[in-house]
């Protein structure tokens, strides 16, 4: 998540409350490694019901490649979300490769479109998502950094990482506790 999380809506505040996460194992949707955005699209609207359960239980769906038009042009949202908790759209942009900067003024430009054309005025403004494979955290704040649009970039997973990688290094963060714990009785 980017470094400036105090100043970001309760949608990517770093607790346990936060709506939307900067990851998601999505290995439910059963998609090969290497995909591409329609693919990854279909699966999601094939397994919603997980999908939105992995998301979070606030949000209903509204529609996919969601049609707006702007200065007689259309253009279309991967897939669209509202949540009912923080009465917003959520537009959710998918990336089957890491995420780049140009993404960032993409999704900017749908949420100024979804503002100014389809939120109601008691509703609170749009939020986004750029759901990608991958991401470089400085490349995310860098691109974010003068961004006044409340949006985050999160990876996903296809799967999960091996089990024997995962015990690993959960006996690492054991060891690594147990060592700061005695360091701290020596003083």
């Amino acid at each position: 998540m980017i470094s400036a999380e105090r100043d970001q809506p309760a949608l990517f505040q770093n607790t346990q409350h936060a709506l939307l996460r900067d990851s998601y194992v999505l290995e439910f949707l059963d998609i090969p490694k290497s995909h591409k955005e329609k693919e990854l699209r279909g699966a999601i609207i094939a397994n919603l019901r997980d999908f939105i359960l992995e998301f979070g239980k606030t949000f209903t769906f509204v529609g996919e490649e969601y049609r707006i038009q702007v200065g007689g042009t259309d253009f279309s949202i991967d897939l669209l979300f509202y949540n009912r908790e923080l009465s917003c759209f959520v537009a959710v942009e998918l990336k089957a490769g890491n995420f780049k900067p140009e993404h960032m003024g993409q999704l900017e430009f749908y949420l100024e479109a979804l503002d100014r054309d389809v939120k109601r005025p008691d509703e609170n403004p749009s939020v986004g998502l750029i759901l990608c494979t991958g991401k470089d955290d400085t490349i995310v704040e860098y691109s974010m950094s003068r961004s006044m649009s409340p949006a985050l970039v999160a990876a996903y997973r296809l799967c999960l990482p091996d089990k024997t990688l995962l015990e690993r290094k959960l006996r690492e963060l054991k060891e690594f506790a147990e060592l700061e714990e005695s360091d701290e009785e020596e003083n």
